[in-house]
């Protein structure tokens, strides 16, 4: 199936598995190791549908000899784990059965002029991926979350991005001052203040700011902001769900440039 060195695996206290099992538990393990956890069919092959090649594929016992030939033959190095330990070592609550090791991308520069979604202490892992997803979708392929948003390539953000990662220029940790550098117009959202959002001629390129669950956009970034919109929410709920809330404004943008 593959040239590639197999190693077989039985004991947790293997210091492979104690790394792994980090990057697949703790949130910002990735950092101190830079490598990142994909688990599953879904993550890996958008990996390798972007030309990473994997550092390490992991299969459990069982699956090893019938994983796809595919799954393996990008791979440096090959790790074939006991059921039990891949399944103790699994973030999942029904266990994938193989995975990848990829390395951390270098971090990007920023780009002034890309079409930009800003979080700004966007907290929820769920909340970040999906807005990874939509920003992938309506071709915003640069991401800047500012400093108190989740980890961008924690376990949980990556399964809540479905793949969205590997086509966007992630920027992790910045400060606000970090926005003075765009090139495109800054906009936030609110559900109470700023013209409805249908009634706008949006700019294109431009970049989207999203704020944290439950206060919204910092003051550090709204004083930044060139424009403001408003979602109409004819229901009369209070307010959005920042990833509902984020996928109404890029689709909006995006159907804009048509």
């Amino acid at each position: 199936m593959t040239s590639a060195p197999i190693t077989h695996i039985q004991s947790r206290d293997n210091a492979f598995v104690k790394d792994l099992r980090r990057l697949a538990q703790d949130s910002t393990a990735y950092r101190k190791q830079g490598r990142v956890w994909l688990e599953g069919d879904h993550l890996c092959r958008a990996a390798l549908a972007r030309g990473l090649v994997p550092a390490v594929a992991v299969f459990s016992e069982s699956f090893w000899p019938q994983a796809p030939a595919e799954y393996a033959q990008t791979a440096i190095k090959i790790i074939v784990l006991a059921d039990a330990l891949f399944a103790d070592i699994s973030g999942l609550e029904s266990p994938a059965q193989m995975g990848y090791v990829v390395e951390l991308p270098a971090p990007p520069a920023l780009l002034p002029d890309a079409a930009t979604v800003v979080l700004d202490r966007v907290q929820d892992a769920g909340n970040v991926g999906s807005i990874l997803r939509s920003a992938a979708a309506f071709g915003f392929g640069q991401v800047l979350a500012l400093k108190g948003t989740a980890a961008l390539w924690a376990p949980k953000v990556l399964r809540a991005g479905m793949g969205a990662h590997f086509g966007l220029r992630l920027i992790e940790s910045a400060e606000p001052a970090l926005l003075d550098a765009l090139q495109v117009p800054l906009i936030v959202t609110s559900s109470h203040q700023g013209d409805l959002i249908q009634q706008q001629r949006l700019p294109w390129p431009c970049a989207w700011a999203m704020g944290h669950e439950g206060q919204g956009v910092g003051q550090a970034v709204a004083a930044r902001a060139q424009r403001a919109v408003r979602i109409g929410q004819p229901g009369g709920e209070e307010s959005l769900n920042v990833a509902a809330a984020a996928a109404i404004c890029l689709h909006a943008s995006a159907i804009s440039t048509v």
